[in-house]
């Protein structure tokens, strides 16, 4: 029987993830490697905070490739760049000029593109804005999310691979930088250069930064893996045959069965982070 569970008491004493005071609103953003299993995680996080009614709880997707909205079953109708599209095409007929206006219109979109599905509000910010999009437009909405996300008791976002656009397209400062890697050296790869770029470039802020190893055999892999890297280890997730099943098969991560292993992991996740 493969052993699950999150890392605790054993193991390495620098991989410790520590507590610290975080803000009333708590924000998680997940980045890594495309194809890890980031979004899948994420997706579980957000039906594992919802099954325990924490509070309210935003789900952003913030990743090009839009899979959150797929993995918790939500129909996006309208995302945050077609927002900001259709307001630079306004401005660039000479419309939109009236701040107040401007700003109050930008609110109510913002409020339009939010889709509610079983207690959990969803925004998907889409793809990257075109070339020559005003820096404006962008702060505008940035402020907007900020204070939106500020209603919300968990707002959890599930990245791209670039770690600056979540500072320069959602919001500055996020409470745990989830970094998540499967077990390739690839994937390792990518979160110790996006640990770099959050450290070194302070490109997004952040309160407490770890790692989740994702599709881990057994604890073996993930010990090899945490002498390769000074991340904290949050925790670490089973092969999971239903997450394939499910994704083979396009259903929503949502109707995973209790005897998943990977859901099971996620609440002891959780509890690592202080929810």
């Amino acid at each position: 029987m493969t052993e699950v569970g999150v890392f605790g008491a054993s193991g390495p004493a620098n991989t410790k993830y520590t507590e610290s005071p975080v803000s009333e609103t708590r924000t998680i953003a997940f980045f890594g490697k495309g194809g890890v299993g980031k979004t899948s995680l994420c997706a579980l996080m957000v039906k594992a905070l919802a099954h325990r009614g924490v509070g309210r709880i935003l789900a952003i997707d913030a990743d090009p490739a839009a899979g959150l909205a797929f993995a918790l079953g939500v129909e996006v109708i309208k995302t945050i760049d077609d927002i900001r599209r259709d307001l630079v095409a306004r401005l660039q007929e000479g419309l939109g000029d009236d701040r107040s206006a401007t700003l109050h219109l930008l609110e109510y979109e913002v409020f339009e593109a939010l889709t509610e599905e079983d207690g959990v509000a969803f925004l998907s910010i889409g793809r990257p804005e075109d070339e020559g999009c005003y820096c404006r437009v962008n702060y505008l909405l940035r402020d907007i999310l900020r204070d939106l996300a500020g209603n919300f008791d968990i707002v959890l976002i599930d990245g791209e691979a670039g770690i600056e656009q979540i500072n320069r397209r959602v919001m500055k400062t996020v409470d745990h930088l989830v970094l998540v890697t499967d077990t390739s050296a690839r994937g390792l790869n990518v979160t110790r250069t996006i640990a770099h770029v959050a450290r070194d470039n302070r490109a997004v802020d952040y309160r407490q930064m770890g790692l989740v190893v994702n599709r881990a055999r057994e604890w073996g892999e993930v010990e090899a893996l945490c002498t390769q890297t000074d991340l904290p280890l949050v925790g670490w997730v089973p092969e999971d045959e239903w997450i394939r099943s499910f994704d083979f098969q396009g259903r929503a991560l949502s109707g995973l069965p209790e005897e998943s292993p990977a859901r099971a992991v996620v609440d002891g996740i959780l509890e690592t982070l202080g929810f």
